[in-house]
């Protein structure tokens, strides 16, 4: 058995080199982990982490201390049997739901701590975390699990009956634990970085195998987007993929027009095009520019929202992030509603692609999942104990113990 004694914070931030992580929106990040380090009776440790660009990651880790209360004197076993009820304890926790809820600083903080008790449950057990997952039934799934506020479309039995009809296809779907998980290359593409630079970055990544690049978007002059658009299609060939992230910039006139204009490079989709809580706005643009597909949720906060995006036909790909929604729990929640959808889950990696190399595996070969590619953004690597390996734009399956979540801090 092994109790949980303990709950402790770091403010961890990491400085980036000039451009990188720089998007038409958030100027100068500074990428930081508010970090959940659980202390245990066994030896055993937990950590879990949640994405800032910097200031406010120390009023996220305030805020940890406050909610994991709860965790203490718990046994890691008995919590993670029902840690739906914990989850949603903590989620509405009377006094701090008042900040949310269910965003902001009280849900990365959550999420931050959710990750911290997948990542000791993961340890304990001695097996990665997506090991852990996929040995589940469908009973221990769905009781990690908050489904409150989704009854409309999603109830427990339902839940329950998606997972186990994807039960009898899984080992059509398992060759992706020999294989690996196509990776996409987020870094060749900053905001600040001149067009020589994209040119370069992008023809290197391509000679290591990556067939999948995003180039950041949202100028103040259009023709800039279309011109670097276009010169990284010449370059990448007909058959890459080249993904388009406005993050958030546009207002829904412009992401009209600016979108129709960006369609003659064919861009596998583009991304946050504006305010990530405007349904309609996506839902507007999604049936003006289709067939070309709209991919958000790095700013989707929480669950029922993303429901809202689902059942407006707003979005074509979910990038559900567990270090941004409130952790590993939430994002198997959305991953199963977008299942219900028939939408694709492709993630955004605040984690640097570290916990989601584990839950694109659960989702591909428990829920069945599209097999896309998952975000790659190498600019912390160095910091994690066990960094994820991707050689030839392929993401290797990790196979220590827990969720690849330990800092050097």
């Amino acid at each position: 058995m092994t109790t949980i004694t303990g709950v402790t914070t770091r403010d961890a931030r990491f400085a980036l080199q000039p451009g990188e992580g720089v998007d038409a929106v958030h100027a100068n990040p500074q990428y930081s982990y508010a970090v959940t380090l659980l202390q245990t009776d066994s030896g055993h440790s937990g950590t879990g982490i949640a994405l800032t660009l910097g200031g406010g990651n120390d009023l996220v880790c305030s805020a940890i201390i406050a909610l994991a209360q709860p965790l203490i004197g718990q046994e890691i076993e008995a919590l993670m049997a029902t840690f739906g009820r914990v989850f949603k304890q903590i989620a509405d926790e009377p006094q701090y739901r008042w900040l949310g809820p269910h965003k902001g600083v009280v849900h990365l903080a959550l999420a931050s701590i959710t990750n911290a008790c997948f990542d000791l449950w993961a340890k304990v057990r001695g097996m990665p975390l997506w090991r852990l997952l996929l040995n589940l039934d469908a009973e221990a799934v769905v009781s990690l699990l908050d489904l409150s506020y989704l009854e409309d479309v999603l109830i427990r039995e339902d839940a329950l009956a998606l997972l186990r009809s994807h039960q009898p296809t899984r080992s059509q779907r398992e060759s992706v634990l020999k294989t690996g998980y196509p990776g996409y290359d987020t870094s060749v593409g900053w905001f600040n970085y001149a067009d020589h630079e994209v040119h370069e970055r992008a023809r290197q990544a391509l000679a290591q195998g990556f067939n999948a690049l995003k180039l950041k978007v949202g100028s103040p002059d259009s023709t800039r987007d279309i011109r670097r658009a276009h010169m990284l299609r010449e370059l990448a060939g007909d058959d890459a993929s080249i993904m388009l992230d406005a993050n958030q910039q546009w207002t829904l006139p412009q992401a009209l027009r600016i979108c129709l204009e960006l369609a003659s490079m064919s861009p596998f989709w583009i991304e946050e095009p504006t305010h990530p809580d405007d349904v309609l706005a996506h839902q507007t643009l999604a049936r003006a520019i289709a067939p070309l597909k709209l991919a958000l949720g790095e700013h989707v906060s929480h669950r029922v929202l993303f429901k809202n995006f689902l059942q407006a036909g707003a979005a074509g790909f979910i990038q559900v992030d567990c270090t941004r929604v409130g952790g590993v729990s939430e994002f198997i929640t959305v991953s199963l509603l977008a299942r219900l959808f028939h939408v694709p889950v492709v993630p955004h990696v605040g984690d640097m692609g570290q916990i989601h190399q584990h839950l694109v595996l659960f989702n591909h070969i428990a829920l069945g999942h599209e097999r896309l590619f998952l975000e790659h953004i190498p600019h912390l690597r160095q910091h994690f104990v066990h960094p994820a390996q991707v050689s030839g734009g392929v993401y290797a399956v990790p196979q220590e113990p827990g969720s690849s979540s330990d800092l050097f801090i």
